[in-house]
């Protein structure tokens, strides 16, 4: 039995360190700051807490003294929060992408059960009734702000790829409409392209991810030659895409008159209840309506949690080296501390005070490497452009996005880093039988 009493001791704070960090990592920033706060208060009111804070005040005095050590913990660290808040960001730029391509006054109509455009498929029959349904806004003419598009995937060469290296780009075959709907998105080179010809105008993100989209060139979509007239900005998901007269492009791939999606820009957020149930009483469709800003959230809410996934599993593989390296090093610490703090507890000192001292002496380390960790990562990736497949159609461009929270997320791993690597060597050196440390070389 009092060989069992250790293993038990030592699977129960496995359990409790596991299920702690879980929770940690969930914690919103102000519940995070108040535990500090609390913390704080300890330290400064209670006699306990006093004494935490003398001890941790000596040993972090000499840090410098010992800077070589130390080092390992601020840089496996520090790696570790680079590499998190590198994927985070990914995820985060992604997310907003998106995020900026809808809202709250625009709606965007699919066939029923379809996932996204590419999947849809609308009959003539069945946009004239979408496009006729109350709550969707009228021009000036008192025609309905409402846009028949179609959405297919092309090939175009990739930019510095080989000859042979195609992508995939997201071809939106549109009408006049599809400008009103959409007043964000500008023509910053060449014109609009023309209704009835074989033109198209590029995404700024388009042309940075596809060879050959200068204004002017002529580029092979489908089995036709098509020439490029435009460049536009929309700082949103359309930047990555290519667009086209509507007719023409269903001509191309041969998809008659169908169209893949109605957007349309409602009278006011409001209209979209009353829209949709208009929609869903009408038997002649089937059809599914969401407002813009939820359709993109869910085209990116599967791809966002691939990547956040990727990043915790790698930097749990680094986050497990880390905390083997403070361990180390604080255990040493430990070890050439022992006569110290053996006098401490034999003129008084509490073991409570002892562990959160040599506990509070690692997280301050573990708080310098995530610092840096994260200031490496915004320095190298925040704004950083790259693409990937969206929606299974075409690549979408998008920028790294280094947010306040996506540091305050890193910091959080490295603080769980810290209080895992301190919390072993601390509970050790309170546990230490005085003499014993007293007779220690």
């Amino acid at each position: 039995m009092n060989k069992l009493q250790p293993f038990l001791w030592g699977l129960l704070m496995f359990v409790v360190v596991i299920v702690g960090i879980g929770a940690w990592l969930t914690l919103p920033w102000y519940v995070s700051v108040g535990l500090f706060a609390l913390l704080a208060v300890w330290m400064a009111t209670t006699r306990r807490g006093r004494q935490a804070a003398s001890v941790a005040q000596v040993g972090i005095s000499t840090i410098k003294e010992r800077l070589g050590s130390s080092s390992v913990i601020v840089i496996g660290i520090a790696g570790v929060v680079a590499v998190l808040v590198a994927m985070f960001a990914m995820a985060e730029g992604y997310r907003a992408t998106l995020a900026r391509s809808g809202s709250p006054d625009t709606a965007i109509v699919l066939r029923g059960a379809s996932a996204s455009e590419v999947m849809s498929t609308l009959e003539r029959d069945s946009l004239n009734a979408i496009t006729g349904t109350p709550g969707i806004a009228r021009d000036a003419q008192g025609r309905p702000i409402a846009s028949a598009e179609i959405v297919v995937a092309a090939n175009l060469p990739l930019m510095g790829g080989g000859e042979n290296e195609d992508g995939s780009v997201q071809l939106r075959g549109v009408g006049d409409q599809a400008f009103a709907v959409r007043p964000g998105l500008k023509i910053v080179k060449g014109r609009r392209f023309e209704t009835g010809r074989r033109e198209v105008i590029v995404g700024q993100g388009a042309k940075r991810q596809f060879a050959g989209l200068d204004v002017g060139k002529q580029i092979k979509l489908g089995s036709e030659t098509w020439t490029v007239v435009g460049e536009f900005a929309s700082g949103d998901a359309m930047d990555s895409e290519v667009w086209g007269d509507g007719d023409i492009v269903a001509s191309t791939y041969r998809r008659g008159s169908t169209r893949t999606s109605v957007t349309a820009k409602l009278t006011n957020p409001a209209a979209f209840k009353a829209f949709k149930a208009s929609l869903d009483a009408d038997p002649r469709l089937d059809t599914d309506a969401m407002t813009t800003n939820e359709y993109f959230a869910k085209q990116s809410e599967q791809m966002v949690k691939i990547i956040r996934i990727i990043g915790i599993v790698v930097g749990a593989i680094m986050a497990i080296g880390a905390v083997f390296g403070a361990l180390n090093t604080m255990f040493a610490t430990v070890a050439t501390r022992a006569r110290e703090i053996a006098t401490l507890r034999a003129l008084g000192f509490r073991s409570v005070p002892v562990v959160v001292a040599v506990m509070l002496e690692t997280m301050l380390l573990a708080l310098i490497g995530g610092l840096i960790g994260g200031v490496i990562a915004w320095l190298i990736f925040n704004g950083f452009t790259a693409s990937t497949i969206a929606g299974g159609v075409g690549q979408l461009t998008f920028k790294f996005s280094v947010s306040p929270g996506v540091l305050w997320e890193g910091l959080k791993w490295a603080l769980a880093i810290g209080f895992v690597g301190g919390l072993f060597p601390a509970v050790r050196a309170a546990r230490m039988p005085v003499t014993e440390a007293l007779r220690a070389a």
